[in-house]
């Protein structure tokens, strides 16, 4: 029996979620957009995707559903001292994880390019040092 294929005139019946490499092209396009200025304070920052945070970091984190940590900064913030050019320290590190962050967009009125926007610049933020009070606290300012 030969399936049966929906006519689409919205162009989603053919469309799969999007996977890593996907993701990984909307990050870039997110990094492309930022400031040169803040582009150079990333420095060695490495950006890497997961479907999911691992079982050991959910754990460290005291989180208990996997599809609530969208991002994840690992690292020292240079307001810390993060440096990656100190012999001996792993450079900083920005984790997107896919699943989550498709499962938040389908909840929201958002676009998927926008919430991996957010989520990469509140890791970067992170980089810089805030924490996520002091984020909060800086999109507020910017709704207004």
């Amino acid at each position: 029996m030969a399936s049966v294929r929906p006519i689409s005139r919205s162009g989603w019946s053919e469309r799969k979620a999007p996977d890593l490499a996907d993701f990984e092209v909307m990050a870039s396009e997110v990094l492309a957009g930022l400031p040169d200025d803040v582009l150079l304070r990333c420095g060695h920052v490495q950006v890497s995707l997961a479907d999911y945070a691992p079982e050991d970091v959910l754990e460290d984190l005291s989180v208990e559903d996997p599809h609530d940590l969208l991002g994840l900064f690992e690292g020292q913030g240079l307001a810390q001292g993060g440096d990656a050019n100190f012999s001996g320290q792993m450079p900083n590190r920005i984790w997107l994880f896919r699943r989550p962050i498709l499962d938040y967009w389908a909840a929201m009125d958002e676009t998927l390019g926008d919430v991996v926007a957010h989520v990469l610049i509140h890791e970067i933020g992170h980089h810089f040092g805030l924490s996520d009070q002091d984020m909060e606290r800086i999109e507020a300012e910017a709704d207004r």
